[in-house]
């Protein structure tokens, strides 16, 4: 049998983040949270039915910040703490303790937002132009007529852990409760859970072990399906219920109200690809059918590069070279985060068992960025690493800045520096060499790791999620057999007749943790379209663009995401930039079967 992943304690220090800018130890974060609450009870009591006049808000919003970015900390530290070792019980402790108060503080936080939006409309105009957080005053005018009475949102506020039970729930089935059974291939018998299998097996060029390996995995997320549905349905009906509270006329405006996006943009981010790239891609799943020689193209065969043996194995170390070299395009500022990050371990590579699947960038305004992936070895990892390091740019930026009130751009906004990053490692290497297996190896990695992954995967997500909520609007409750056939249906759509679809391709909605996030899925494609004409400009147009993107970085929350856009030169109202997009994929799958014809040709 296989080795399996060691214990999170047997890793390389050197490979684990450093949380000790963010608490010395569990016992500060415990003192930290005490004093927290009682820094809410006393501004309570300063500030409660006295935000009459402008002044008085200006000072209560400086004093609640100050509070928030406690808060923020807080919050970050067992969500980093959990996500690296679920098993780990002194992390589950203070996750569970932090759960336990957050609501009480945010029930003793909540009249701000109500008493502020109780003020005059002229007043309120008058704040807004005078404030330090004029797009935060801006914001809550926009949600006034949504407004419950201040003991409803208090109310809600303090349920704020209770309302946020699904999204744990899902996270402890999938991380400790799932019992995986192992599968034999070629008289070896192999480990599984969710990280080797996604990280490991999923895109393993042998197709025979590729295949069983999904069979395994996917005959043990099922026997789990029933109660992942039941979870999934708590967090849809009570989004229903708030959303009806509020007088939304759906969940998904209720939804996309934070964003500041409208139900056009949301819609058309997901028809046009549907209907757009859905041809683009199911050339591309030919092509990869054709390279490897398979007698058919499954689901579980698209996460395959175009040539494994091609692509190298890389270190940690080695990374550093393609990481500086892809975006020291961004200035000098730029490249001293991105050796912050690494030096004074801001990053956590390390693979053990227990440690959540995907990666991320957490971002603490009292810190600074935490990154969290799983190193490989894999080349493809660079683009990886290049994405979550996109967000700390953003956010060491932004925070530089802006207040905290205004430093969080908008969802719909956010994945625009990651990707971007993504499309700026994919010209650094693109460029590097003239050898065609090396430019199809390239190529091949921005179809199946940037786009594939954020204009196909996370946005046949978004597809799903609008046909799950038309249907909660509707009265509808969610089943684990309804859920597969919405799950099914939308491959099938983008896919037609291109791509067989395995039993287990219906359980993909199981895997994601998105849907507990609100409208996150979509914005993958959306960000991705913005940063894919950015990175294109600068390739174009050099520093100019350059400077404009680090001025959009540092906008933060400032500004709405058509107003970010606008400062980068993007003009997201229309669907030019999403159609140059798709033109722009298909013009990289052109290439890449002129570039297998040549190699094939000799």
């Amino acid at each position: 049998m296989t080795q399996g992943l060691p214990l999170r304690k047997d890793v390389p220090t050197q490979e684990t983040w450093d949380l000790k800018d963010l608490f010395e130890n569990d016992e500060a974060f415990y003192q930290t949270l005490n004093q927290v609450f009682q820094s809410s009870k006393a501004f309570k009591f300063t500030y409660q039915n006295q935000l009459k006049d402008i002044e008085t808000v200006e000072r209560a919003l400086k004093d609640y910040e100050d509070i928030l970015i406690q808060l923020d900390r807080l919050y970050n530290y067992p969500e980093l703490r959990v996500s690296v070792d679920a098993t780990n019980e002194a992390a589950q402790k203070v996750n569970a303790k932090l759960n336990t108060m957050s609501g009480k503080i945010a029930g003793l936080l909540s009249f701000v937002d109500s008493e502020i939006l109780a003020l005059p409309e002229d007043m309120l105009n008058q704040l807004q132009q005078q404030s330090n957080y004029p797009h935060f005053i801006k914001q809550l005018k926009d949600r006034k007529p949504y407004q419950l009475s201040t003991e409803v949102e208090q109310v809600l506020a303090t349920l704020t852990p209770t309302l946020r039970s699904p999204f744990e729930l899902y996270g402890t089935t999938k991380s400790l409760d799932i019992d995986f059974e192992s599968f034999e291939h070629n008289g070896m018998t192999y480990p599984l859970d969710y990280a080797t299998f996604e990280n490991e097996y999923e895109d393993n060029p042998d197709a025979e072990f590729r295949r069983k390996s999904f069979k395994a995995f996917s005959d043990s997320i099922r026997k789990y399906q029933n109660t992942t549905a039941a979870t999934y349905n708590m967090q849809v009906q009570q989004e229903k219920i708030e959303a009806d509270m509020r007088g939304y006329d759906s969940v998904i405006d209720y939804l996309l109200q934070d964003q500041e996006v409208t139900r056009d943009m949301f819609d058309r981010q997901i028809d046009v690809i549907m209907s757009d790239l859905a041809p683009v891609m199911q050339r591309y799943a030919k092509l990869i059918q054709r390279v490897h020689g398979l007698d058919k193209i499954r689901f579980e065969d698209l996460k395959i590069s175009i040539d494994p043996s091609y692509e190298p194995d890389i270190s940690i170390e080695e990374s550093k070279k393609y990481i500086y070299g892809a975006l020291n395009v961004l200035g000098e500022d730029y490249v001293k985060m991105l050796e912050s990050a690494y030096d004074n371990r801001w990053i956590d590579f390390a693979q053990n068992k227990g440690k959540d699947t995907g990666a991320y960038c957490a971002s603490p305004y009292f810190t600074h960025s935490y990154v969290f992936i799983s190193w490989t070895g894999k080349m493809a990892e660079t683009f990886v690493l290049a994405h979550e390091l996109g967000h700390a740019g953003h956010f060491t930026l932004a925070q530089k800045h802006q207040n905290l009130l205004e430093t969080e751009a908008s969802m719909y906004f956010v994945e625009a520096p990651s990707t971007m990053n993504e499309m700026l490692m994919a010209n650094y290497l693109f460029n590097s060499s003239d050898d065609p297996k090396f430019k199809r190896w390239v190529i091949g990695s921005i179809l199946s790791r940037t786009y594939y992954h954020n204009m196909v995967t996370h946005l046949l997500e978004a597809a799903y999620q609008r046909e799950v909520y038309r249907l909660v609007d509707e009265g509808e409750s969610l089943t684990a057999p309804l859920l597969n056939k919405i799950m099914l249906d939308v491959y099938e759509r983008f896919f037609g007749n291109a791509v067989e679809m395995t039993d287990g391709v219906e359980l993909t909605w199981m895997r994601q943790p998105h849907y507990y996030m609100g409208l996150y899925s979509y914005t993958y494609s959306a960000g991705l379209t913005i940063g894919t004409v950015v990175s294109q400009k600068i390739k174009n147009e050099g520093q100019p663009a350059v400077d404009q993107w680090l001025e959009t970085l540092k906008a933060g929350g400032s500004k709405s995401p058509v107003e970010l856009a606008q400062i980068a030169g993007v003009d997201i109202t229309t669907e030019v930039p999403l159609k140059a997009t798709i033109k722009y994929i298909s013009e990289l799958v052109e290439e890449l079967e002129i570039l297998t014809d040549q190699i094939e040709a000799g």
